[in-house]
């Protein structure tokens, strides 16, 4: 695909599936355009585990604008949300992380992309596929599928049930 600009989003406080389509409301308003959005899934807590599970979507968008610009922008939509950060891999009500940009490899104090955490999450890798199996990831020089196929991580990601039945 031409754009690669990807977010995941999580939650797993509240109405978990509403917080994701929030976000995601809140993301437009910002006049980013959302191209693609994966199926939404649930899966046990990674990290720390004693709570609650996610559910994980990633988004293929598109901007005008830089990283630095939409890293601030998705922090804020957090802080609106109310999330609050008391712990690493805690709880929390939104999680709103830019997984890839394009081709691009930024390694600032701030932001890194591609996110770290690609290739050792299944909860991040199983919607990416669901969007683009063959996206290469930048550094790595392998696609979605192939990080998806080597993913050492056993939590199960299960497609969360479509309120539609479909």
């Amino acid at each position: 695909m031409s754009n690669g600009i990807y977010i995941l989003l999580g939650s797993n406080l509240g109405d978990k599936v509403k917080n994701l389509s929030t976000a995601i409301d809140k993301i437009k308003e910002l006049g980013v355009q959302c191209l693609q959005t994966s199926s939404v899934y649930e899966t046990a807590a990674w990290g720390i585990e004693d709570q609650p599970s996610f559910v994980n979507q990633v988004v293929r968008i598109e901007t005008t604008h830089d990283a630095f610009w939409l890293l601030k922008k998705l922090l804020d939509i957090e802080s609106e949300m109310g999330r609050v950060r008391l712990q690493k891999w805690g709880e929390r009500l939104i999680d709103l992380d830019i997984l890839y940009w394009n081709e691009q490899i930024i390694n600032s104090k701030e932001l890194e992309i591609p996110h770290p955490g690609i290739p050792d999450r299944r909860f991040t890798l199983v919607p990416l596929v669901e969007l683009d199996s063959e996206f290469e990831h930048p550094v790595l020089k392998v696609s979605n599928r192939r990080l998806l196929d080597q993913c050492t991580d056993q939590l199960e990601v299960k497609k969360w049930p479509d309120p539609a039945g479909q």
